[in-house]
């Protein structure tokens, strides 16, 4: 059915000079009556609305440091995904994480997993790499990979690599198998996570 001009501007919401321009640009076409007026195809310009309609997915930031005083960092990051994303004109939402990149069980990290597993998110974007996890990444890029989730790293080529984020980790690994070893709070083991320590931020 061919319908009038105003009517085809109602119905994709833009202006009638909106569509005048879209017919110069061959984006759309126009038909004309035998008094020279415009008509437009709705199914056509159904269809084109359907193919412009933007995508309800949402983009997802990722941001995560260590210990308490590396927030500063952590205000950066938020702010970088968020410039970056805004650039991209991306509808997103950034999540915090507070934690070891040996920690699997942070709370923003899990609930990335689960809007990835539910299809909720368009992509993830992250500064670096190791800001998702330090060990394990691919685990959560190859759920990405499965669900058609994108992964952006802006800083792909670059590795943070942050001193004291590496100590951080390394502390935890050491406290979680010196305490099975010799309990958690043996003499033993207190003695050995001090001289653990001290040797780790040394590096």
């Amino acid at each position: 059915m061919k319908i009038r001009i105003d009517i085809a501007a109602k119905l994709l919401g833009v202006s009638k000079d909106t569509l005048r321009r879209w017919e110069k640009d061959g984006k759309i076409k126009a038909y004309r009556t035998m008094k020279g007026h415009r008509r437009y195809d709705e199914g056509e310009l159904t269809g084109l609305k359907t193919r412009n309609k933007p995508d309800s997915k949402i983009t997802l930031g990722y941001a995560r440091v260590s210990s308490h005083d590396q927030k500063g960092d952590l205000a950066r990051q938020v702010e970088l995904l968020e410039s970056y994303c805004a650039a991209n004109g991306w509808t997103s939402e950034i999540l915090q994480d507070l934690g070891s990149g040996l920690n699997y069980q942070k709370k923003g990290l899990k609930l990335l997993i689960k809007k990835i597993c539910c299809s909720s998110i368009q992509r993830i974007v992250l500064t670096h790499r190791d800001r998702l996890l330090r060990f394990g990444s691919e685990l959560i890029f190859s759920l990405c990979e499965q669900f058609g989730v994108e992964v952006v790293i802006i800083n792909a080529s670059e590795n943070s690599s942050f001193e004291d984020d590496l100590v951080q980790d390394v502390l935890e690994i050491i406290t979680v198998f010196s305490a099975r070893l010799y309990g958690s709070r043996s003499k033993k083991n207190k003695k050995l996570l001090e001289s653990l320590k001290d040797a780790a931020e040394s590096l």
